[in-house]
């Protein structure tokens, strides 16, 4: 059964950075895919970082050069380094595991297991 932990959310001013953690158990081939999601309030669900069992890394375009996806397979931990931060990063960041990313961002994601969330906040 998989399982998924993220902690490292937290509140931070404009500018600054935070790292988040997810610690995963029980991924198998259907889950060979692990990223982040983010949701704000009154907002959809979106992809932000993803990365496959390759260690090839995808991003959304509002992340992009800021953002670094990574992961440790021997302490099964993925991480999300997130530098200089905007008050329109707030949200609830979700770690997330499913076969691939782009069927993960654009699919109907009912194959997509998800963490509890964790909350950023960025003020300005």
């Amino acid at each position: 059964q998989l399982e998924l932990v993220e902690s490292g959310g937290g509140s931070v001013q404009a500018g600054g950075s935070l790292r988040l953690s997810c610690a995963f158990s029980g991924v198998s081939y259907a889950t060979q895919t692990m990223g982040w999601f983010r949701q704000a309030p009154g907002k959809e669900r979106e992809g932000v970082a993803g990365i496959d069992n390759d260690g090839n890394t995808d991003y959304s375009d509002s992340v992009k050069g800021r953002f670094i996806i990574s992961k440790d397979n021997s302490k099964k931990v993925l991480y999300l380094q997130m530098n200089s931060l905007e008050p329109e990063d707030t949200a609830i960041y979700y770690c997330a595991a499913g076969v691939s990313w782009w069927l993960m961002v654009n699919g109907k994601r009912e194959h997509v297991y998800w963490g509890q969330g964790t909350q950023v906040t960025v003020s300005s």
